[in-house]
């Protein structure tokens, strides 16, 4: 491919941009890894069973065919990396071990499919996946190492961190994860903001967030879906996502292991903050595997006013 002025320009793939940062390379490889297992799941997206599997999750949620078959594509192909010691996905009820083959082995933490009740309707879903070193998911978010996710929608692409700043690929017609833009960052005006939960269940603080939010001319842009909510705060590079603590639901919905842990890494990697309106989404230490917590999560500038407005509140 070539550039405006004719200049030859090679495209760097997703195993060459890891190497070229000096990436552990079994970090590396396990990086890669997903991004192969990926493919299998996008296959499923276009050609899978989208009812009922039958069975439920450790939250009680109905599981789709498709979410059991994206994670036992993702287990499978973890277990076989040989650098994976353990795995917790949200679609099973307990810490999952390995025998790894190599010392320098990592644990993972994972949404095969987030938001696959949007499946039936097409809309955008993904993949969202935690990296821990050792043996060690039940930390602080704080100690990840490395930090992903893969958004199914009119394109593919993925977002990966490993504290060094965040880069953005997309799959080409090969299959191939190629480099689209590296260390993104936000650093924008709020202009958009993604507000989950139901807004009569707003405590005061959130509700006065909001509709400040609102004065200031921020536009409603919410899917229904975390993976592809949050890509656009990073692609866009400004904006704000919540979903609070709810009058009779102070923990609110989302996990921390599978899903606000890596999302707040590759936030904080961009220059954005992630927060429970009390403190750092990455400085929460989960009881359990099934931990939730309350997220404001976005512009800096934006966390900070929400934790300014919710902070004191009685949850």
């Amino acid at each position: 491919m070539t550039d405006e002025r004719g200049t030859t320009k090679f495209q760097v793939d997703l195993r060459r941009h890891l190497r070229e940062c000096n990436v552990e390379r079994n970090l590396t490889r396990l990086i890669c890894e997903i991004a192969d297992a990926s493919k299998y799941i996008i296959n499923s997206i276009r050609t899978g069973d989208l009812g009922v599997a039958g069975t439920s999750n450790l939250y009680g949620e109905k599981q789709l065919a498709l979410d059991v078959l994206a994670d036992r594509i993702l287990e499978k192909r973890l277990k076989y990396s040989g650098v994976v010691a353990s795995v917790i996905s949200e679609e099973q009820d307990e810490i999952i071990s390995f025998e790894p083959e190599h010392s320098e082995c990592y644990s993972v933490a994972y949404d095969p499919l987030d938001g696959s009740s949007l499946v039936d309707v097409n809309l955008a879903i993904g993949t969202i996946i935690s990296i821990c070193k050792g043996d060690a998911l039940l930390g602080k978010g704080r100690d990840q190492v490395a930090a992903m996710y893969i958004l199914y929608g009119p394109r593919t692409t993925l977002m990966y961190s490993t504290g060094n700043g965040v880069h953005e690929f997309g799959m080409n017609q090969l299959m191939e994860y190629t480099l689209v833009k590296e260390n993104i960052t936000i650093d924008g005006d709020t202009g958009i903001y993604s507000p989950g939960g139901q807004r009569n269940l707003y405590t005061e603080g959130v509700e006065r967030y909001v509709r400040l939010l609102e004065e200031q001319g921020c536009k409603l842009r919410y899917s229904g879906g975390f993976v592809p909510d949050i890509n656009q705060i990073l692609v866009k590079g400004k904006g704000i996502f919540l979903y609070p603590h709810l009058k009779g639901k102070p923990e609110g919905k989302l996990r921390l292991l599978y899903e606000l842990n890596p999302m707040a890494f590759l936030v904080e990697q961009a220059g954005g903050a992630a927060s429970d309106g009390r403190m750092p989404i990455l400085d929460i230490e989960p009881e359990t595997i099934d931990a939730c917590a309350p997220v404001f999560m976005g512009s800096k500038k934006e966390v900070a006013l929400a934790q300014e407005l919710v902070a004191n509140e009685t949850r």
